[in-house]
């Protein structure tokens, strides 16, 4: 392998989903509730609603700024998602192996989450010292997935062919099977143990002992 860069996931890679979970489920609910003065329950049935009619397969479904506006909502984007910075949760091997993981490679992060998010999460979480680039494939790419479009685009970017990349995340799809089939070293993160593979590890610790000679 001629790798050059290693790429990462983020929500349910480095991090835990309790923090994008929260603003989704209570915030925008809980100041939509307080807006119309009804219970936090029927306002989270509406607003949960309200996302499935615009859909997974819309920028929009990921854009806080839209939903903001869709609901006519008072506050800041930034506001909202500091009520539940503390629920940010990097997993206990992170540091360590990215720290190790840098000393042989330029760390990149690849994600589907939109740019307002993966930057409070590198932010809070401490995490820009070891990334060169982040990369949000909703607000960089304009894009709803981890399409072979996006990473081809992350490659272009970083100026370097598809064979000179590895990427590690933990959705089958999108973070292993795409990018395997463009050429791209990929590694499958299963923190439930449940797949059996040489391309599977169960915490990011594993994962210098896949890609190091």
């Amino acid at each position: 392998m001629n790798l050059k860069i290693v790429s990462l996931d983020m929500d349910g890679t480095l991090v835990d989903s309790g923090f994008v979970t929260s603003v989704w489920h209570s915030g925008i609910p809980r100041l939509y509730a307080e807006k119309q003065g009804i219970g936090f329950e029927e306002a989270k049935r509406y607003v949960l609603a309200e996302y499935e009619k615009v859909g997974e397969s819309a920028v929009e479904w990921y854009d806080i700024k839209f939903w903001l506006r869709h609901f006519h909502l008072d506050g800041s984007w930034q506001g909202l998602l500091a009520q539940f910075e503390g629920e940010l949760r990097a997993y206990p091997e992170v540091r360590e192996s990215l720290h190790q993981l840098s000393e042989r490679f330029t760390l990149v992060l690849s994600s589907n989450a939109a740019r307002e998010f993966l930057d409070t999460e590198v932010g809070k979480c401490q995490l820009q010292p070891y990334f060169k680039h982040t990369f949000s494939a909703t607000s960089d790419f304009g894009l709803v997935k981890k399409t072979p479009e996006f990473y081809l685009g992350v490659c272009r970017a970083l100026s370097i062919e598809p064979g000179e990349l590895a990427h590690i995340g933990d959705h089958w799809d999108f973070d292993y099977l795409v990018p395997k089939s463009l050429g791209i070293t990929a590694l499958y993160l299963d923190r439930s143990g449940q797949k059996k593979a040489d391309f599977t590890i169960t915490d990011l610790s594993q994962v210098a002992a896949k890609l190091l000679p």
